[in-house]
């Protein structure tokens, strides 16, 4: 076996860690540069405005990843990758390679006045600002709650179902108010540029969701453009606005600024060109996985985790077998698939969509407690206190 290759892994969230653990698993030297010292579980990030979960819970310390699978940590920032030479140059050092693999994310599309808003889909410590906030208006007794996301134009896949996460916390939020007893004083609302509010997961689920709206009292904005955000309101493109208290706005995804001045081969929106295979066009050595690559496929395809996880395997699988020299290959593009557990906080509604169906299965509490009990499953599997259930 040619294990005695340099893997160098950029970025430590769902992809770069699966690909350094499937890497170490076939027995090579790994090493994640990653700009935080632990891994973020975004999916169960929602909890944190509404006290559910604390931070730490929400988090793995790539420490105790690396204790338990043995692959090495440099906590810095990229800052130019030199394909030329093999090599990555740091804020702090320079690593050599042999194969690198992308794994870094993805920027946000600038909208004027986004810094008056918040997101859950952003850095990490931005949930405690976001339960801050709200716990503010909880005390005042009564406000004003606007929650949306966006998209990119050049690259629908970076909108993908990152509404999920603005969907789950407009239902917690209204459930967590309800709770407090001030559910009447408080106005809820949901806004997106995009027309067909839901359609990426499907006819079901885009039919269902006035359903959520009506049940958990959220108006919704959607259809026209954002034109920018001030301290107190979301303006649009035909002169009107929301007034809120607090904003929280998911972002379109951006391609990251070091791949965009890197050279390597991207699309119009800036995230990295791959193969099926997911290796990056005209390289040999580089592959590029989860939110910061290019991803293709059915017009419903969209960047979520568990896919970042499934580029994961196919990325690290291709490389390993490439160099065993052994020919069978995995493509990324026969894996795309939806699958979203929708969380409301007092159920969920549980959402699939493939080339061949689509499903949305309303789960009242049960669903709840599925989401929690995936977000254990999730960190105690990463770190082998429980055994790995295949394909999960």
């Amino acid at each position: 076996m040619k294990n005695n290759k340099k893997m160098l892994v950029l970025g430590g969230g769902f992809a770069g860690v699966e690909a350094a653990i499937k890497l170490r698993k076939y027995g090579y030297n790994v090493t994640i540069v990653s700009n935080r010292n632990y891994l973020f579980i975004y999916p169960i990030s929602i909890w944190i405005p509404t006290k559910k979960k604390k931070f730490e819970d929400v988090q793995i310390p790539l420490s105790q990843l690396k204790e338990k699978h043995g692959f090495d940590v440099i906590i810095d920032e990229v800052s130019k990758i030199d394909y030329l030479n093999n090599q990555v140059i740091l804020e702090h050092s320079t690593e050599t390679y042999d194969y690198l693999f992308l794994a870094m994310g993805m920027n946000k599309v600038k909208t004027p006045g986004l810094e008056y808003t918040h997101s859950i889909c952003g850095k990490p410590d931005e949930a405690i600002v976001i339960q801050k906030e709200l716990e503010k208006l909880i005390v005042r007794g009564y406000g004003k709650i606007a929650i949306g996301f966006g998209g990119n134009p050049k690259d629908p896949t970076a909108t993908g179902v990152r509404g999920g996460p603005a969907f789950e916390l407009l239902f917690n939020f209204s459930h967590y108010i309800k709770q407090k007893g001030l559910r009447d004083k408080f106005e809820l609302n949901f806004f997106t540029p995009m027309k067909e509010l839901g359609k990426r997961m499907g006819d079901k689920p885009y039919k269902k969701l006035d359903v959520f709206f009506k049940r958990y009292k959220v108006k919704a904005h959607v259809g026209v453009k954002i034109t920018e955000f001030t301290e107190n309101t979301i303006e649009f493109e035909n002169k009107s606005k929301i007034e809120s208290d607090l904003t929280i706005y998911i972002s379109g995804g951006d391609g990251h600024k070091v791949i965009k001045e890197s050279g390597l081969p991207i699309n119009a929106a800036g995230f990295v060109a791959i193969n099926e295979l997911c290796r990056v066009e005209g390289h040999k050595n580089i592959y590029a996985i989860g939110d910061i690559a290019a991803i293709e496929g059915p017009k419903w395809a969209s960047k979520q985790g568990h896919i970042a996880e499934v580029m994961a395997d196919v990325s690290t699988y291709n490389v390993h077998n490439g160099l065993n020299n052994k020919g069978k290959r995995k493509s990324y593009w026969e894996k795309l698939h939806i699958i979203c557990v929708m969380d409301s906080g007092d159920g969920a509604a549980f959402i699939t969509r493939t080339n061949h169906k689509e499903t949305i299965i309303p789960l009242p509490v049960l669903g709840h407690w599925m989401k929690l009990a995936w977000g254990f499953y999730y960190k105690n599997s990463k770190l082998k206190k429980i055994p790995r259930i295949p394909g999960m």
